[in-house]
């Protein structure tokens, strides 16, 4: 792989032993999938931020590092809400470890904004066809599928590595040749909410890695994107998608031209609703939105339906702070439900989530993740079921 002659400074350790570090994990994964050079990256979106799932190494690893970041760098979820911690029933020792992960990325100068949705709090991260290292998988489909810019799922570690030295090795999806869809899935169905993220459940599990192309009948709203996006980024490894209306017109940024689809796939209401009879909700012992973050929109229409009502199960809603912030009438009316408002988190990445036994969920990612990561079982319904079960209705 090409390094320009600053680039061999660094990677010869002239620049300090941790960005020496970092410029061999660049070229490493750059030699691993041949690319040519590095390329300037605008933001970084960095993975590896719950202590329950990078644990005492990956808090040593980082806490040994040195310098700061060179590019606008943000956080994937810690495991617990960093203000409101023990309302979630996290113990002090792991507080005290997820804080001390915290504070080594504040050192490195990582802005302490643990979502995975950085998209809805800042407009300046991304812009079509900007170069990216971002981590987390939601994050990773969003930016290339619905803004149109261009990142691979990076690792913790290599999105770190890509903020201290300001690039990324230039292969995957940063390639035209590489953003071509490889399937075309016809969806003969009216969908709306959590439908998306049902879509995405079936959709990832057939295309795996590959980039599906969508033909849907109505326009989906962002959420709908993202839910779409989050899902068959968890069933599958899915990073990049289109959709375009029936009549051919794109609801997303266009594929490169000259690439078509190879295999065309049809799928229909009864397929969909297949997903929600398979995970049903009914005996939940919790109810969890947001995941992703619950955007403002989110928030409103959860708003209206707890409205005057009082929970009676657990009810968390997950979002970023920011969000939370810009909302505080929606976040009253919420809590006033007796339902919770967290943030930095989320219910994949807690161990807050290891206390219950089935959790109910509108997200296709959730419905994937849960089981393994947060050994709960996990059931699929809209935004509506979820509030009616948690309301006691269901």
């Amino acid at each position: 792989m090409y390094l320009s002659r600053e680039e061999e400074e660094i990677y010869r350790g002239d620049k300090g032993e941790t960005l020496r570090r970092m410029m061999e994990i660049l070229v490493a994964l750059g030699d691993i999938y041949g690319a040519e050079r590095l390329v300037p990256i605008r933001s970084a979106q960095i993975a590896g931020v719950s202590y329950k799932n990078i644990g005492e190494a990956g808090l040593e690893w980082i806490s040994d590092l040195q310098g700061r970041v060179v590019v606008p760098s943000i956080l994937n979820p810690a495991g617990m809400d960093l203000c409101r911690w023990m309302e979630m029933g996290i113990s002090e020792e792991f507080a005290s470890r997820q804080q001390a992960t915290i504070e080594a990325y504040r050192k490195l100068g990582v802005t302490i904004d643990c979502t995975c949705t950085p998209y809805q709090i800042y407009d300046d991260l991304a812009g079509q066809g900007d170069h990216l290292a971002w981590s987390e998988s939601s994050a990773v489909s969003y930016a290339n599928s619905i803004i149109g810019a261009r990142t691979n799922r990076e690792g913790g570690p290599s999105a770190l590595a890509a903020a201290l030295v300001g690039k990324t090795a230039l292969y995957g999806y940063h390639l035209d040749e590489n953003r071509g869809p490889t399937h075309s899935i016809v969806v003969d169905a009216d969908l709306q909410g959590s439908d998306f993220g049902a879509l995405g459940f079936l959709a990832g599990g057939i295309v795996k890695d590959g980039v599906p192309q969508f033909r849907l009948r109505a326009t989906p709203s962002q959420d709908e994107l993202k839910a779409l996006g989050a899902a068959m980024a968890a069933s599958g490894t899915v990073a990049l998608y289109y959709v375009e209306d029936f009549s051919h017109r794109s609801v997303t940024p266009k594929a490169p031209s000259g690439l078509e689809p190879g295999q065309t796939i049809t799928l229909n209401r009864k397929e969909i609703e297949e997903v929600y009879e398979k995970y049903p909700g009914s005996g939940a012992d919790i109810v969890a939105l947001g995941c992703p973050h619950c955007s403002r929109e989110e928030l409103l229409a959860i708003a209206r339906l707890l409205e005057g009502k009082k929970v009676q199960k657990e009810l968390w809603v997950c979002t970023a702070r920011k969000i939370r912030e810009k909302c505080p009438d929606l976040v009253a009316t919420i809590e006033a439900s007796g339902a919770r408002v967290f943030c930095d988190t989320c219910m994949v990445v807690s161990p807050a989530t290891e206390g219950f036994r089935k959790m109910m969920v509108n997200s296709g990612k959730a419905l994937v993740y849960l089981p393994g990561l947060g050994g709960v079982q996990a059931g699929l319904g809209s935004t509506e079921e979820c509030i009616d079960a948690a309301l006691g209705r269901r």
